[in-house]
């Protein structure tokens, strides 16, 4: 993968909290079910599907500034060193996701794209989901339809899970816009409904609404060299085979089976909450190979 040194960094895709005194702490979530469109890993995340606001309340992150002056800073073409910055980077790859979706989402659901900020978080947050902290992992929260991330995420990624590819950092802000497509059309929404009605299907439901997030993440990736800054300059110069091995990699490591293992108990696939290893592996492929939205109804199809 190698990123565009001329193409500009869009900071107003970003807040940054970082620093802000988010709230939180300590206990975090305090034990309250919270199924924020899913952390993409899910092990400290007891998926209910039932918004969290229900349980929590609206609350806003306090602090940071859209794009925050030093993250435009460090971003700004006039460093000649900014793309070695995670921030600047993972700002580049949120850029390129919602480029894509912008185009996309209309030709392919007939309905258009809302675009979002992410929000860059240290050690704890207080989002339209409640208070979180960094053991959640990254995650969307659909009452404030943004997502969260402590970029810290991704050196646990590599050291616990074993994906240090860095292709898998791109992968994973993917999956979480894919849970804001979910939102802005109606699928979370009515994944809740059917939760609430039969309890019982919840987890089943879970694990097809990150499928299909893990299928839009991969339907980005085949697109991901075509997207373009406001300029009209390439984001990216080239994705080669080993960056999408490194995204595959990292949703197979981060597979209900395999964090069931390595959390030394037995596999319980009547807990998993986000598919198999196999199954997030395979279903980013689907997307990637196919390139089409409408090629990830994981809710018609067999998982």
């Amino acid at each position: 993968m190698t990123l565009n040194e001329n193409a500009d960094i869009d900071t107003s895709q970003v807040t940054d909290a970082r620093g802000s005194g988010g709230g939180g702490g300590g206990g975090g979530l305090g034990g309250i079910p919270i199924p924020v469109g899913g952390g993409i890993v899910g092990t400290l995340i007891v998926i209910g599907l039932a918004l969290v606001g229900t349980f929590l309340g609206p609350q806003m992150f306090g602090g940071g500034d859209d794009g925050g002056p030093g993250v435009s800073q460090t971003c700004s073409t006039a460093n000649p060193d900014r793309l070695e910055n995670a921030e600047c980077r993972n700002a580049l790859y949120i850029n390129s996701i919602q480029a894509y979706w912008r185009e996309a989402m209309p030709q392919t659901f007939g309905q258009p794209y809302e675009q979002t900020d992410t929000v860059f978080f240290s050690q704890a947050v207080n989002t339209g989901c409640g208070p979180a902290d960094s053991g959640v992992g990254p995650f969307y929260c659909p009452p404030d339809q943004q997502v969260y991330i402590d970029l810290s995420f991704y050196d646990e990624l590599a050291r616990r899970f074993g994906a240090d590819g860095q292709f898998a950092q791109p992968y994973v802000l993917a999956h979480e816009y894919g849970h804001h497509l979910q939102n802005l059309l109606g699928i979370s929404a009515d994944v809740q409904r059917q939760s609430e009605r039969d309890p019982g299907s919840a987890n089943a439901l879970s694990v097809k609404l990150e499928l299909q997030a893990d299928c839009l993440a991969g339907v980005w990736a085949k697109h991901a060299v075509e997207t373009k800054d406001a300029k009209g300059t390439a984001i990216f110069k080239s994705i080669t085979q080993q960056d999408i091995d490194q995204a595959l990699e990292a949703a197979a490591a981060i597979g209900d089976d395999k964090i069931q293992e390595k959390s030394g108990g037995p596999v319980d696939e009547s807990k998993f909450t986000h598919g198999t290893a196999k199954q997030r592996s395979d279903w980013f492929n689907n997307g990637y190979r196919s390139g089409d939205g409408r090629q990830c109804d994981t809710f018609s199809k067999g998982v």
